[in-house]
């Protein structure tokens, strides 16, 4: 998928893993106001990082392709060719997973 946006600073974007919508019998499904929010994603993009007192810039700890937790509430919730994705400060970051 290309990116038509490239985050500011310390902010990525990121695309939320989706959850698994039907139960074990498979005949319930829940409707998108019940559904627990997710908490991981992959980064589809990342800024160059925050700059420091001295104007330096600090690299960022997260990189494309990675997949990462982020707090439940955390970034802001955009649409980007049809697709549900959050932008968010590498700061909402709680963690990268390692496969």
């Amino acid at each position: 998928m290309a990116i038509n946006l490239r985050p500011l600073g310390d902010r990525i974007l990121v695309e939320p893993a989706e959850q698994e919508e039907t139960f074990a019998g498979g005949a319930l499904v829940l409707p998108e106001t019940a559904k627990e929010k997710p908490q991981q994603g992959t980064v589809l993009a990342a800024g160059e990082g925050r700059r420091d007192e001295d104007g330096k810039r600090v690299p960022m700890d997260v990189s494309v392709g990675d997949r990462v937790l982020f707090a439940k509430y955390a970034g802001t919730e955009i649409k980007l060719d049809g697709k549900k994705l959050l932008i968010m400060k590498e700061g909402d970051i709680l963690g990268i997973v390692d496969n």
